[in-house]
């Protein structure tokens, strides 16, 4: 006779005759875990796709315009009706982008510049949209450290009829898996499914050993072999890394062969029945097919530091975050040279402006103005081009000074008394500019000219002054 891992099958029992089976046994699937893995969209987990739809459409958008309204409407805001009355308040800032910056701010808690609304209606409206940002933050830091966990990968494969398994080349890339040739599972899968079969060829191992081993290595993604069998190997792994799959195919047991028309078979079939009535072959069964894998026995490696790929979500959102920045950079420079130049030449406070530019006090002429002395105020020569230039002009400036009090100890050595002219200020017109009379741009000149030709003449000086300014 033979006892051994003998599946019982109608080609068998044609030359042998088997006794009654002893072990229920089937075609099975055996694949290894990849520990450690983290999937590269960890951090979208936490909520799903509706909800994350949910607070970058609508809960950004809604608070953004909201903020944006209120502020507009606010008589602090775009009118700036509260503050007309007062020259000397700081320069207004406060757009559509910029709330967007304050909003996005906000929501990540960033320790960056940002441009507030003075309307009270719109800081409460922030205010509210800070406790959204951290209950959101709360719930999203809470569930984000569940699914950043460390977990377990393998092929889950359903069975031997899986899709990926009976039409190989279906799936890109296609799995490495194979069989014993030979052997009752190579005949039936040849049997039965011939495209995998003449796939398998090329992955086929010589020993069960030889395909676990390929397996855990990473050479073959799966083996398919005698259910019994491959359950006895995972039990025997110690590392706890293989396991299989799916549902068992082609179901049958193992039995003894004996030679046809043997006087043994009876006798075997009467004890094997005996055996399997009083529990003998179970607790066999579970003595000798438990082995040294246990669970919670990879609790020890908790400690081991992270591979790469267990926090590539990261790297990938880094890596999405600069591909979109760069675009940003394309449209911002599209912008600043095709559309802001229109936009800041307009004298108002039209839809575009508000969008990009700035609303109330700091769109209108006199707030352009007060940017501009400030900018030359602070200005600073970054090239010897322009120190050069500076010098020139700070020199011919001093020289016509003293030609200037050289030409009025002239007229005192004639008799001739210096006429007092003054010129008005750059803040002097500015601070006129909204009154129809012209500031007196001479003070006590008694020069022969009419009142026309002096209003001309102040008129001119003013354009020319403050085109100087801007």
């Amino acid at each position: 006779m033979v006892l051994t891992s003998l599946m019982i099958n109608t080609e068998r029992e044609a030359v042998v005759d088997f006794s009654e089976p002893f072990m229920e046994t089937g075609i099975a699937i055996v694949v290894a875990k990849r520990t450690g893995i983290i999937s590269p969209t960890a951090f979208l987990e936490p909520f799903d796709t509706a909800s994350w739809m949910l607070v970058g459409i609508v809960a950004i958008q809604a608070a953004t315009f909201m903020i944006f309204l209120f502020e507009w409407l606010s008589p602090s805001g775009y009118d700036m009706k509260l503050y007309l009355q007062n020259t000397n308040v700081t320069p207004y800032r406060f757009s559509l982008f910029r709330t967007y910056w304050l909003v996005w701010a906000v929501l990540f808690q960033a320790a960056v510049h940002v441009d507030s609304p003075r309307g009270f209606t719109s800081r409460f409206m922030t205010n509210v949209w800070a406790l959204f940002a951290v209950v959101f933050l709360a719930i999203y830091t809470a569930n984000l450290a569940a699914f950043m966990i460390t977990r377990e990968e393998f092929h889950e494969f359903t069975g031997l009829n899986d899709s990926r398994l009976v039409h190989p080349y279906s799936h890109k890339p296609s799995f490495k898996f194979g069989t014993i040739p030979y052997s009752h599972t190579d005949s039936t899968i040849n049997k039965y499914f011939k495209e995998m079969h003449y796939y398998m060829k090329q992955h086929n191992k010589s020993s069960v050993a030889d395909g676990v081993a390929d397996v855990l290595s990473g050479s073959l993604d799966a083996f398919i072999y005698d259910g019994t069998v491959l359950d006895y190997l995972v039990a025997q792994d110690e590392d706890c890394r293989l396991m299989t799959v799916g549902s068992w195919y082609a179901m049958t047991g193992y039995g003894l062969a004996f030679s046809r028309n043997s006087k043994y078979v009876q006798m075997f079939n009467k004890r094997l029945l005996e055996f399997r009535a009083n529990g003998d072959l179970e607790r066999l069964r579970r003595y000798w097919m438990t082995g040294t894998c246990r669970p919670g026995k990879q609790e020890h490696k908790s400690s081991d530091p992270l591979a790469l790929e267990q926090f590539l979500s990261a790297f990938l959102l880094l890596m999405a975050g600069i591909l979109l920045a760069a675009l940003l950079l394309l449209l911002e420079h599209v912008y600043f040279k095709y559309i802001r130049k229109r936009i800041a030449k307009k004298d108002g406070g039209h839809c575009c402006a508000l969008i990009s530019l700035s609303m109330g006090k700091s769109l209108t002429f006199r707030g352009a103005v007060y940017e501009a002395t400030e900018i030359l105020k602070k200005h600073r020569c970054n090239d010897p081009i322009c120190d050069t230039h500076l010098w020139k002009v700070k020199h011919e400036l001093d020289m016509t000074r003293l030609r200037v009090r050289q030409l009025e100890k002239a007229l005192d050595k004639h008799g001739i008394k210096t006429p007092q002219l003054r010129l008005a200020s750059s803040s002097d017109l500015l601070n006129h500019h909204h009154l129809k009379e012209r500031p007196p741009l001479l003070g006590n000149l008694s020069l022969a000219a009419s009142a026309q030709d002096l209003y001309r003449w102040s008129y001119k000086t003013e354009i020319a002054e403050m085109e100087t300014v801007l």
